[in-house]
């Protein structure tokens, strides 16, 4: 298993320190509903006060980082809402106002597989000879039935077109994928981890089902309508998962929650350390 924070540690020789933004951007989806999972907020990092501009963002994170871990290189992240959902000049301004602090070596790009084409692929990849840039897809999972049951709004071909017109601009992939969503079993989890691996990705954010405040995975679940994973059984997947993904695969991430005040269920998941701790000797063993 490659950890992405090895992967950097050895690139920039220290810990590199990702710190998300809100643009400011909306998303296409909402429209039509938005994801299940997802509430106003768009995956917001509870840090952000998302009336700052993207420099007072970046500035008052990187000192606070500065002062607590003693962090001396950070990434840029582009994670709430939909970071390409824009005009090409917009998105050029955006980027540029992080890329010109000192000390941000990568630019990370949350989107969704129907909000890019050429151009604005062609202005992401402009960045790659001064930064580590990575374009971060939401998939969540391979299977239609499941994208159309959580209202994701695109399809599993849609995120493999997106990726083939990426790599043509030679831009490193992650793609998000949720665990636990309503409907697939075991196996079709696994599924997905095997099919990426031929999906030519470079990196992969895993995440555990959990309900936030507001969104509409929220009634399901006041409604008894939805079964959250336990902590064992995500650990026992995630470890699975692994075994069944390509070791070349970067893992950039192997939990995530909510932030306090937006998480309901399930309330293991608050504790990520612990669930990475439970993972990795888990791991160790099956892989």
């Amino acid at each position: 298993m490659r950890l992405y924070n090895d992967y950097l540690r050895q690139k920039y020789g220290c810990k590199v320190y990702r710190v998300a933004l809100d643009a400011g951007f909306s998303c296409p989806n909402i429209e039509s509903g938005g994801c299940i999972y997802c509430n106003s907020k768009g995956s917001r990092a509870s840090y952000i006060n998302p009336g700052d501009s993207i420099r007072k963002q970046l500035q008052t994170r990187m000192q606070y980082l500065r002062d607590k871990k003693n962090a001396k290189k950070f990434i840029a992240y582009f994670q709430a809402h939909t970071n390409t959902y824009a005009s090409v000049d917009k998105l050029k301004d955006t980027y540029d106002e992080a890329a010109g602090i000192d000390d941000i070596v990568g630019i990370s790009i949350g989107t969704r597989p129907d909000t890019v084409d050429s151009e604005k692929l062609k202005l992401i990849a402009s960045y790659k000879n001064r930064y580590e840039v990575w374009l971060e897809y939401g998939l969540q999972s391979i299977h239609d039935k499941t994208l159309k049951l959580i209202n994701r709004g695109h399809t599993f071909d849609d995120f493999l077109k997106a990726v083939k017109l990426t790599k043509e601009f030679d831009i490193p992939v992650c793609v998000h994928v949720i665990l636990g969503l309503p409907g697939e079993t075991k196996e079709d989890m696994m599924e997905t981890a095997r099919s990426l691996n031929a999906s030519n990705i470079d990196g992969i954010k895993i995440h555990v089902l959990h309900v936030l405040k507001g969104s509409k995975l929220e009634e399901l679940y006041r409604k008894g309508k939805i079964k959250l994973l336990e902590q064992n059984e995500y650990v026992e997947l995630v470890s699975e998962f692994l075994g069944n993904l390509s070791p070349d695969i970067i893992v950039q991430r192997l939990t995530g929650q909510g932030s306090m005040e937006d998480h309901i269920a399930p309330l293991w998941a608050l504790d990520k350390a612990g669930t990475i701790g439970k993972i990795s000797i888990s791991s160790s063993r099956l892989l």
